[in-house]
């Protein structure tokens, strides 16, 4: 390992600092502008936004007395956001969805990162100092964060959005595999330049990362050489994330089974975890509970692996189709086929009385052309053709009567359930229904679909 390289890590990783004043005006601001919107469209995600800034606001009121520093690393987290937006968005818009799903599910994906990765860090590393200082587990930029729990909020911020949608909860999960082997590199290149999550002491010491920012070892002269396990980690989101592309792209993208990305990166990302746990230094990170040989982050990552290796035998052989719902849901889709098939038999049915009509004047005409005519029917006189002028006017100015037609419909959907017994049956019926006596020069008139023909003169 001498051939290695030694390195000094000694990068600031605050660039700029913005005043406590500054933090409140610009969240609150936006929240505001997240609220008016939502009154203006009354969207239920632009209130959410609001609902999320506002509580940035109060928190940076109450607590940040210091300002906020910005750090490389929170502008790589907007940098994970940017990018996992954009890469959804292409999963989502291929699948047949809108682009406006990828952004409603960025409030989501803000909400369950920050709540799940803090809360995640509290419970499962420092359980001791939340219960000595509750305040301290709002004061999120004081760092903290654990990439499991960030991935359990993400899981159940999928869980809501994907169920308000009516989207399949894999479906959902699918699209955002790209995000996350993104999310997952960026965000251990931002521990890197904070001098965070560092590696275990080289027993050898020829090779490695001094981290002179590192508080742990301020007081050891001189700093021991560390694996820089955050270079690892950030290699394996990269690499996961051009995997999860090669595999989409062998499947034929949207002809791959429903689930089947989302396992696949569970099972790559969490068994990569297990192993560079190995050289992450565990000491103050949650240590090796319930007295295993294992450290806490490689005891969370079991059931990773497991969900990822279950997922993919489920999804190649359950082989559900994938495909982004227009997200109307169930029971709007159903109504909508409903109403196209009750148009449907309307239109049959009004066939049908008009081919029924037809034959009743056609047979009517023919019975009064066999009949012999002995008296010419009297001309109308001229009081007549008056007093029916008056009466057509009449007829014309009077208003539409809505209770006719109404009862009109009514006759229609009564005449539904019959129209539907009798489409089975209607084609046989035609051709072997007994014929009437219909003179032949007046059968002639019909076409082999029943319509009229054309008088000939």
């Amino acid at each position: 390992m001498s051939s290695l390289p030694s390195v000094n890590w000694d990068l600031d990783p605050v660039f700029v600092s913005v005043p406590q004043t500054a933090v409140v005006v610009v969240a609150g601001a936006i929240a505001l502008y997240s609220f008016f919107q939502g009154a203006r469209t009354k969207g239920g995600d632009h209130n959410m936004t609001g609902i999320l800034f506002a509580g940035l606001a109060f928190i940076a009121w109450k607590w940040m007395e210091h300002g906020l520093e910005l750090r490389y690393y929170s502008m790589l987290f907007v940098g994970v956001f940017l990018g996992g937006y954009s890469l959804l968005k292409w999963q989502i818009v291929r699948g047949g969805g809108p682009a406006e799903d990828a952004g409603d599910f960025i409030v989501y994906g803000v909400l369950g990162v920050l709540v799940g990765a803090r809360l995640g860090h509290v419970l499962f590393y420092d359980y001791e100092k939340a219960l000595a200082d509750p305040a301290w587990i709002f004061k999120i930029w004081t760092g903290g964060l654990a990439s499991h729990g960030a991935v359990m909020g993400l899981i159940f911020a999928m869980f809501l959005f994907t169920r308000r949608r009516g989207i399949p909860f894999f479906e959902g999960a699918d699209r955002f595999s790209f995000s996350a082997a993104l999310g997952a590199g960026l965000v251990r290149l931002g521990n890197l330049l904070n001098s965070e999550i560092v590696g275990r002491k080289v027993p050898d010491q020829s090779w490695g990362f001094r981290f002179m920012r590192f508080s742990e070892d301020s007081h050891l002269d001189p700093r021991p050489l560390r694996y820089p396990t955050q270079i690892a980690e950030m290699l394996l989101g990269f690499g996961i994330l051009g995997i999860l592309y090669l595999f989409d792209k062998q499947m034929k993208g949207e002809k791959r089974p429903r689930g089947a990305l989302i396992s696949m990166f569970f099972a790559l990302y969490f068994s990569g975890r297990f192993g560079v746990e190995f050289y992450k230094e565990y000491a103050g990170n949650g240590g090796m509970p319930l007295g295993l040989p294992i450290t806490m982050g490689q005891l969370l990552s079991l059931p990773g692996v497991l969900i990822g290796l279950i997922g993919l035998a489920l999804a190649f052989q359950k082989k559900l189709p994938a495909g982004w719902p227009s997200g109307r849901g169930d029971e709007v889709l159903a109504e909508e086929e409903e109403e196209a098939a009750r148009r449907r038999r309307r239109k049959r049915n009004k066939r049908k009385r008009e081919r029924a009509a037809a034959l009743a004047a056609i047979s009517a005409s023919a019975e009064a052309s066999s009949t012999p005519r002995t008296e010419k029917p009297e001309p109308a006189s001229v009081d007549d053709d008056e007093a029916e002028e008056e009466d057509e006017a009449a007829r014309e100015s009077e208003p539409p009567d809505e209770d006719a037609d109404e009862d009109e419909e009514r006759d229609e959907d009564a005449e539904e359930g019959d129209a539907e017994e009798g489409d089975a049956e209607e084609g046989d019926a035609d051709d072997d229904a007994p014929k009437k006596d219909v003179d032949p020069d007046v059968a002639d008139e019909f076409d082999d679909k029943g319509s009229l023909k054309k008088r000939r003169e």
